[in-house]
């Protein structure tokens, strides 16, 4: 049975400025991305996204990501505590920001880029997808560091179940790693493979919905389900009833796609 470490959220200082590990992790994922849209800008250059329509892209992406996620923490999780302490909503570099939350802002944002660069919605999602399961994984790193989202009690015989003292003293699954090894690493492999050759308009986004959805609603049985919304339930939490809509909008775009120009 291992211990979590408890580490220092603050990685440096400047001066009064503090600099978290969490949004370190944040800017990880937006490097990535970039990183990885240019190799795909590369391997498919007839879709027009350059270096200048990557830093737009990201530019719009960061908003929907910190925007949405912060909204959806607020209304989807904690909407109580926030409403009592509306200035701690803002306090974004203390963690708490929902994936949920921000996939909507970023499909809000993705719409405004591609009206203004009068591509179609799903050339943009298509695009960007695979960009951005690492960004998810550096995100659950965030969350181990920070010390939050937690796992659910563990058999005291699992070889890697984690105590988390500022928790409790009881074994439990280190979630975070799961998600990290899951809707980021294993996503992201997916999706680099299945976008590796042109795919039918939607298909790519429609496989990530998929995939991301069922991997978090899988991770969920192994993570301490937040209240929300419907209430504190072990049987089906918050992220699993977010994650189904995701599931079946991903198969709906794959059979859409089905005879769809490919791209």
């Amino acid at each position: 049975m291992l211990i979590a470490p408890q580490f220092n959220p603050v990685a440096f200082s400047l001066g009064p400025l503090k600099v978290r590990w969490y949004g370190l992790m944040y800017l990880t994922g937006f490097m990535l991305f970039l990183w990885l849209g240019r190799l795909r800008a590369k391997k498919f250059p007839l879709r027009g996204f350059t270096a200048q329509s990557l830093d737009d892209l990201l530019f719009y992406g960061v908003l929907g990501v910190v925007i949405g996620g912060r909204l959806g923490q607020v209304l989807f999780y904690e909407p109580g505590y926030y409403f009592s302490h509306p200035l701690e909503i803002v306090a974004v570099w203390k963690g708490g920001m929902s994936f949920h939350g921000g996939f909507l802002g970023v499909l809000l944002a993705m719409a405004l880029y591609a009206r203004k660069t009068g591509q179609t919605f799903f050339e943009v999602t298509d695009f960007i997808a695979p960009l951005v399961p690492l960004g998810l994984a550096a995100g659950r790193i965030g969350n181990f560091i920070n010390g939050e989202l937690w796992g659910r009690v563990a058999d005291p015989s699992l070889p890697w179940a984690m105590v988390f003292p500022w928790v409790d003293n009881q074994p439990r699954h280190p979630s975070q790693i799961y998600e990290f090894l899951g809707e980021g690493l294993t996503l992201f492999v997916i999706l680099w493979w299945f976008s590796g050759k042109p795919r039918p308009r939607a298909a790519i986004s429609g496989a990530f919905m998929i995939g991301y959805g069922v991997l978090r609603f899988v991770a969920e049985y192994f993570r301490e389900p937040d209240a929300g919304i419907f209430g504190h339930s072990y049987i089906v939490s918050m992220g699993q009833w977010l994650s189904l809509p995701m599931i079946v909008i991903g198969i709906f775009l794959l059979r859409w796609s089905r005879g769809k120009p490919v791209a």
